[in-house]
């Protein structure tokens, strides 16, 4: 028996003995003798103390004797005390961002950061500085570097608004407020700045030849494509939620971008539920309707066997073929040597908008099964589109891409409303693919 229970036991000997001095168990030798004291004689006892001594005696033995079990401490991770909260609280966070981040080697640093955010110290920081003013405005109670820094471990990694909170010691509500105002901001603030369509004479110059050594087809100024982003869940009472389902068999919304040749978007549009094709969201877009009204004129014109071949974008057999959208002749190379020559080098321009989207959904891992709210999605979407320019211009190293199911399908129809631009992208292609034939012909 420990210390603790002797003590009790030599309370209630004292307490009995003053309760009932005739039946003192504390009784001298002496007096033992002359007058025994046995169990009889204490329950025959006229009063209640020596019976109510050796109960309780009897209970405190056996408390001792079966100590409670301890029970194993579980982590709380809704607690903001709790060690993983801890580790990711403000002063946690303000301790790597302010007191030690300087002291780091900068590859070291970049890359402990790119693990946790998904971009280097300095890019996070031109993140940061461009968010705060509208953060500040909106009186978040939170840092404005810690929410975006939050968001952005959301979005590279891919959690849930439960897993985030429970991670952060915050509710789950306010991680969802969180993450709609920081993406609302980089999908309305920062893309005027950086997805910008390539109009300046020096960066439409800089576009076409970066394209042109990549595929000996000249005025190529960006190669477009179309992706399904995966919709974690679908609210039951969506309107014709089947419009959703894509062609790999998962609710999703189309992603339509147009990349440069060194995988930067300039162009954005998500207006589509998954199951449209790839040219029903191209025509319903903004770029469509700027192209084909003729508001977005570049003036770098070329002369290829007496074509005047402007700059023009390239995609696969789902667009539209028309003059400022160049497509193969086929899928399967079963055109003329030409043809073929020409259907292999657009493939090889095409090749870089198939590698942003990779890098995009590699990267920002959220895309690989959104888990935001329907009416957010759109702007999510956008916000990492916005992120990977930040990136790319960056030069921040390239994750391991995304792997896109590989596509198939028919050329679409051609409407009344195209018909001019078709004819004279068939006439530009065809002239374009001569004329490519003849100089690899001639090495």
């Amino acid at each position: 028996m420990d210390q603790s229970f002797m003590l009790m036991l030599s309370n209630l000997l004292h307490l009995h003995n003053h309760l009932d001095p005739a039946t003192s168990v504390l009784s001298d030798s002496a007096s033992s003798a002359a007058s025994p004291s046995s169990p009889t004689s204490l329950l025959t006892s006229t009063s209640a103390a020596p019976l109510l001594f050796f109960t309780i005696a009897s209970v405190l033995s056996y408390i001792a004797s079966h100590p409670p079990k301890k029970k194993p401490k579980t982590s709380n991770s809704n607690n903001p005390s709790s060690p993983s909260a801890a580790e990711f609280s403000v002063a946690a966070f303000r301790a790597l961002s302010t007191e030690h981040i300087w002291a780091m080697e900068a590859p070291l640093r970049d890359a402990q950061w790119r693990s946790l955010y998904g971009l280097s110290y300095p890019v996070f920081t031109t993140v940061v500085d461009k968010l705060k003013p509208y953060i500040t405005q909106s009186q978040l109670s939170l840092p404005s570097d810690y929410a975006v820094a939050m968001v952005l471990s959301r979005l590279s990694h891919g959690l849930s608004a439960k897993t985030l909170a429970s991670r952060y010691g915050l509710e789950p509500y306010l991680i969802s407020k969180i993450t709609n105002m920081v993406t609302r901001l980089l999908a309305t603030k920062l893309y005027p700045e950086f997805i910008k369509i390539p109009v300046s004479r020096r960066r439409l110059v800089e576009t076409t030849q970066g394209f042109q050594e990549l595929t000996l087809l000249p005025n190529v100024c960006g190669a477009i494509d179309g992706t399904p982003v995966r919709l974690h869940h679908l609210p039951s009472d969506t309107i014709n939620s089947s419009m959703y389902y894509c062609r790999y068999g998962f609710p999703s919304i189309l992603l339509q971008v147009v990349a440069d040749h060194k995988k930067i978007f300039w162009d954005v549009c998500v207006k589509s539920p998954g199951g449209f094709d790839d040219a029903t969201h191209f025509r319903d877009s903004l770029l469509y309707n700027r192209l084909i009204s003729g508001d977005i004129v570049w003036d770098k014109v070329i002369n290829v066997r007496g074509q005047h071949v402007r700059p023009y974008i390239v995609g696969d057999w789902g667009f539209p073929l028309l003059s400022f959208l160049l497509t193969p002749f086929s899928w399967n190379r079963t055109g003329t040597p030409a043809q073929n020559a020409f259907d292999e080098a657009l493939m090889k321009g095409r090749k870089m908008v198939e590698e942003a989207i990779g890098l995009l959904k590699g990267r920002w891992k959220i895309l690989q099964n959104l888990n935001v709210g329907l009416t957010h999605a759109p702007q999510t979407i956008v916000a990492c589109c916005v992120l990977h320019n930040l990136c790319q211009i960056a030069r921040e190293p390239e994750p391991e891409l995304w792997k896109e199911p590989d596509e198939n399908g028919s050329s679409p129809r051609v409407l009344e409303n195209e018909k001019s631009f078709h004819y004279y992208g068939e006439s530009m292609r065809q002239a374009l693919a001569d004329e490519l034939y003849q100089q690899l012909s001639s090495r």
